[in-house]
């Protein structure tokens, strides 16, 4: 049978109690961002009230403009107190 090569590095001793220190150089770690998590009720509270008035402010243009197409104006009228 053939026995196996010789190596240069002796070897490791597992079982002592002393932890081998790595040699190799190493960069610190990076700094980790913080991520803002932000509050769904409040987000899904702004997305409401943001659309409510978009769907407001659309049927308002869509009612100016069809009394400006059919010719009526608050002007036409005067109110007496």
């Amino acid at each position: 049978m053939a026995r196996p090569l010789a190596s240069g590095k002796p070897s490791v001793n597992l079982a002592t109690a002393e932890p081998r220190v790595s040699k190799i150089r190493r960069d610190p770690p990076t700094a980790v961002k913080e991520i803002v998590i932000r509050d769904r009720d409040e987000h899904n509270r702004r997305n409401a009230v943001i659309g409510i008035l978009t769907f407001a402010l659309a049927i308002f243009d869509i009612l100016l403009a069809f009394t400006s197409y059919a010719g009526w104006s608050p002007r036409q009228y005067t109110v007496k107190m």
